[in-house]
């Protein structure tokens, strides 16, 4: 059986959903086994085990949490020789990506990002050019390194009960002197809200709402969604740059996009277009994003968001 490793970037008691997409995608490769990035305590331990680790690699002495990628990169690759794995499945983050590229340059291996699917023959079913066309890619040279989008993995409906935390193997990274270090952190204020590149469903808005988010926070309180942005309603300084969807922002693959006042402009569509289902609400009849969605609302978003969210709540009363 081949030896499949996922890398856990930040190990907590509840795994987050795109973690346990990356282990039951694992799971059905191979054996399965998590290099921890950072501190885990048995619980953390014990909650990755249910979701499908077969055991796990950590840092012995642990990972210093102010060297930024360094030291993880060492752990991966000492992992990855360790076990003689065949893959290794990471998050398709800021972190996870530079993390795989990193990884690969030491192993001489292959780099796939953005995947979607992967079939037991390590098959890789992604986007290019911007989202313009969906192909298989396949690393020809050592072990795969591939970086999988949020909700891409169908979860099974019930959670496995818990169990006993699988053994833990500890690796000796080395010389890995950090080339930075993180010298201030900052928290981010919490909306409450959930985060934007694993959310089930999404509300963005774009120039169209012409400075005032309210009605698209609104829509997404009533779903329980995430608010994205279009890179214009950014740099406007409408809404902080975390919240920006597309090609130079985040990548999102919900179950639900709603585009309100988003023209679709081509580096948008990248961001989103994997979405399942696209509503979108404009204006202009004209507006490229019409092309992608599967529902067009030609309107107001100043009126249609609010009926939306009126007739969401009441429905849920």
């Amino acid at each position: 059986m081949s030896n499949i490793l996922v890398y856990i970037h930040a190990p907590a008691p509840v795994p987050t959903k795109s973690q346990r997409e990356l282990l039951a995608l694992a799971a059905s490769l191979g054996e399965v086994h998590a290099v921890l990035g950072g501190p885990a305590d048995p619980s953390a331990l014990e909650a990755l085990t249910s979701a499908g680790a077969n055991g796990f690699y950590t840092a012995a002495g642990g990972i210093d949490p102010a060297a930024l990628l360094s030291p993880a990169v060492c752990l991966l690759t000492a992992a990855v020789r360790e076990s003689a794995a065949t893959a290794v499945l990471l998050p398709n983050s800021i972190e996870g990506r530079e993390i795989a590229a990193r990884a690969a340059v030491r192993l001489d291996s292959g780099v796939i990002t953005d995947a979607i699917e992967v079939d037991a023959e390590l098959l890789v079913t992604k986007s290019v050019l911007a989202g313009s066309y969906t192909v298989k890619a396949q690393v020809t040279r050592g072990p795969a390194l591939i970086t999988l989008k949020p909700n891409s993995v169908q979860l099974p409906a019930h959670e496995t009960a818990s169990a006993a935390a699988a053994p833990v193997r500890e690796l000796e990274l080395g010389d890995n002197a950090p080339a930075a270090r993180i010298t201030g952190t900052r928290p981010r204020t919490s909306s409450g809200r959930p985060a934007l590149a694993e959310a089930r469903f999404v509300v963005a808005g774009g120039r169209g709402v012409d400075g005032d988010f309210s009605a698209v926070e609104d829509l997404a309180d009533a779903l329980g969604a995430a608010v994205g942005a279009s890179r214009a309603a950014t740099d406007a300084g409408w809404i902080d740059h975390s919240a920006q969807v597309g090609q130079t922002g985040t990548t999102v693959s919900p179950q639900l996009y709603i585009s309100a006042g988003i023209s679709g402009a081509i580096q948008q569509k990248a961001g989103m277009q994997s979405a399942k289902t696209i509503i979108a609400i404009n204006k202009d009849p004209d507006a490229p994003v019409f092309e992608i969605a599967d529902l067009g609302i030609v309107g107001d978003l100043t009126q249609v968001l609010p009926q939306a969210a009126a007739e969401i709540r009441r429905r849920k009363a």
